[in-house]
This record gives C-alpha cells, sequence and structure tokens, in this order.
C-alpha cells in the first residue's frame, strides 16, 4: 500500500496532508526517514510519524453529527478557536471529520478513522452531491437561480460547477432554498450567492448523498446505520 493511503488509512489526516508529512522527513519506516511517495508499506512495517506509531485500525467506525454554528471543522487550531473535536464524545475522539463545514455554518458532518471511504467523499470526481438549507436575505429571483444553476465564475477567476438552485419561499424580503452542489470548494455557496448580491444569513447542509440528517439535534452525534455506511462503501 503506498504510504500516502496508508498514512490516510490510520486515520491520520487527508491524503494530500499525509503526502506533506512524507516529503518534511516526519515519517519513519522501520527507523529510517521515508520521503518517497512511491514508496509501499508492507505489513510487517513499523510506521512512525513524529516518532508515534500508526497502524492501520482493526475495525472502522462511521459518525454523523449536527454540527452547530460557530465551530471549526478541523482537529487543532492555533489560535485556540474552538473545534467540532470539543463536541465529539470522548470514545470517538480518535475518528477525523471528513470535508469542511464553515464556521458561520451547520448541519451534517461525518466523521471516521477510514481513510479510503473520507477520500472518496470528498475527492471531486466522485461529485457527491451534498445539499444544503439556505435563507439569503431579499428576493431572489427565478432568473438569478437558473444562472447560478449554470455554473458561476467569480471575478478573480474562481469557477464553481452547475449546481441544483430551487426556491421554496419567499416572506419579509428574506429567500429560502434548497441549493445542490457536488464541488464542495470553500464558501462555495456564500460566494456564489454574493455575486448575485444576496447575503446568506443561514446555511446548513441537510445530506450528503442519501445520508440525510433528519432529525438530529444540534451539537449530538450518532453513529451510521449498516445501510447509510453500505451507500459510502460503494460511492
Amino acid at each position: 500500500m503506498r504510504i500516502n493511503k496508508f498514512l490516510a488509512g490510520t486515520g491520520l489526516a487527508s491524503r494530500r496532508k499525509c503526502e506533506e508529512y512524507v516529503t518534511s522527513g516526519r515519517v519513519q519506516v522501520n527507523g529510517k526517514v521515508e520521503t518517497n511517495l512511491a514508496f509501499d508499506v508492507a505489513e510487517k512495517d513499523e510506521v512512525k510519524v513524529d516518532g508515534k506509531v500508526v497502524v492501520l485500525p482493526e475495525k472502522f467506525t462511521y459518525l454523523m453529527m449536527h454540527k452547530p454554528k460557530g465551530y471549526l471543522t478541523t482537529v487543532t487550531d492555533d489560535r485556540n478557536r474552538k473545534t467540532v473535536m470539543e463536541i465529539l464524545p470522548p470514545e470517538f475522539k480518535h475518528l477525523m471529520p471528513v470535508g469542511r463545514l464553515d464556521y458561520n455554518s451547520e448541519g451534517l458532518l461525518l466523521f471516521t478513522n477510514d481513510g479510503a471511504v473520507a477520500q472518496k467523499i470528498m475527492r471531486p470526481a466522485r461529485e457527491v452531491v451534498k445539499t444544503y438549507s439556505v435563507k439569503v436575505e431579499g428576493e431572489v429571483t427565478e432568473a438569478h437561480a437558473k444562472e447560478m444553476q449554470k455554473g458561476v465564475e467569480l471575478i478573480d477567476g474562481t469557477k464553481f460547477k452547475e449546481c441544483r438552485v430551487k426556491i421554496q419561499e419567499i416572506k419579509e424580503r428574506k429567500t429560502k432554498l434548497e441549493v445542490s452542489i457536488t464541488e464542495g470548494k470553500n464558501r462555495e455557496i456564500r460566494k456564489i450567492f454574493d455575486k448575485f448580491g444576496y447575503n446568506v444569513i443561514f446555511l446548513k447542509r441537510i445530506s450528503i448523498g442519501t445520508i440525510k440528517l433528519g432529525g438530529l439535534t444540534r451539537g449530538t452525534c450518532r453513529l451510521l446505520k449498516p445501510s447509510e455506511i453500505m451507500y459510502l462503501k460503494s460511492l
């Protein structure tokens, strides 16, 4: 197994981040620093990161959280801001968050120690549909919704793929919508609406593929059902 895939499989970090660990000389295999990303880890090899042994877990765990607003989707923060790890029950502290959900957003966030499945969810080429409940200031027109669905390019050259935008309700000069995307770039939905002059005041992820948040209370977690795990593995 390639060394970056092995490290990601231990739940250490994303595969890309694990590549940085390797190339920066933080990984040792059988007592020797290994910086070659093409290196294959054998079953008998002892692998250490920053001097600590890492191993593939014997059992994978898959967890769902209703992330509240006001928490960072990261394991640690050098500015001592609140992270989603503070909400995780003690027995699940070894799990890693999958993908991102920004500080001012809430909703469905997955955790696992199965690096292979995490990569499937996050990889843009898989085009896993992520659906959000969105509320913005102002009355979104059907014309603008159709333009958003075609894909948007920002002034700085950032491009967002086609998406689905459904207007659900317009009330008291605010619009409630359901938006589905497949990329999940940083603050993608907020930037799309900002381009058309709308300020997002509420953003909640309600599903990832066929996995739905349902009525899970803010700040609480639950283990995924067997059918939900099967779906993730089938991606």
